[in-house]
C-alpha cells in the first residue's frame, strides 16, 4: 500500500498529488494538534472521510484549491488548508474546518498532499517519503481511497445537513445508488457555486 498519485488536466507537471485514506485513526486529535501548531512536518490536507461522498467530490476540492493555488489567491494559509475549505458550499472558512477537517474523534481520514517545488525546498520529499512519514505518524490502518471504501466511512446525515440536502425534492422515491449519485451531484454544485 502506498500513497496515490492523481493526475488533474491543467495543472503543471511541477505539481503532484497524492492521495491516501486511513481507516480506524487512533491518534487524529495529535494529528489536528500538529496542523494547529502549524508544524510544516504535518503540512497535509487531513479530511474526516465521514464528510466525503466520493473521490470525485475530493477531486474537486483539490482542482479548485490548486487553481487558486497558482492564480495567487489563497483565502487560507495553504494549499491543503485551501482543499478542506474547498469542500464546503459556504465560504465560512471556521465552519469548513469544522466540518470538513479532522477532530480528537475522527476515525477515518483522508489525506491530500500537494507536492511542488519552492524556494527552501526546490527539491520536493518523494511519495515514498511522505508515505513513510504518514505511516509513521498516522495510527491507523491505510486503505485504497476508493468510492466504495469512501461509502464505509461516509456519515450520510451528517452529509445531508453539512450541503442542506434534508428535503431536497430530487432525492424522493430514488433507490440507494441514485440517491448517492444524486446527493454527489448536488454536493458538487454547491462546492462549485461558493463565492458566487
Amino acid at each position: 500500500m502506498s500513497l496515490e498519485e492523481i493526475r488533474l488536466e491543467h495543472v503543471p507537471d511541477t505539481h503532484r498529488v497524492y492521495v491516501g485514506l486511513f481507516r480506524a485513526v487512533s491518534n487524529a486529535g495529535y494529528l489536528q494538534s500538529q496542523l494547529v501548531a502549524r508544524n510544516s512536518d504535518f503540512e497535509y490536507a487531513f479530511i474526516d472521510a465521514s464528510s466525503v461522498l466520493s473521490r470525485l467530490q475530493l477531486l474537486a476540492a483539490v482542482y479548485k484549491a490548486l487553481t487558486v493555488l497558482l492564480d495567487g489567491t489563497l483565502k487560507t494559509p495553504n494549499v491543503h488548508s485551501e482543499i478542506v475549505c474547498s469542500l464546503s458550499p459556504s465560504n465560512n472558512i471556521s465552519e469548513a474546518y469544522r466540518r470538513w477537517g479532522i477532530t480528537d474523534t475522527t476515525k477515518d481520514v483522508v489525506i491530500v498532499k500537494v507536492l511542488f517545488p519552492t524556494e527552501s525546498r526546490p527539491q520536493p520529499p518523494s511519495a515514498s517519503e511522505v508515505f513513510s512519514h504518514l505511516t509513521e505518524a498516522v495510527k491507523g490502518t491505510p486503505a485504497p481511497l476508493t468510492d466504495a471504501e469512501l461509502a464505509e466511512c461516509t456519515d450520510w446525515p451528517k452529509v445531508r445537513k453539512y450541503y442542506k440536502l434534508n428535503g431536497a425534492p430530487t432525492l424522493d422515491g430514488k433507490d440507494d445508488a441514485a440517491k448517492t449519485r444524486e446527493m454527489g451531484l448536488l454536493a458538487l454544485g454547491g462546492m462549485a457555486l461558493r463565492g458566487l
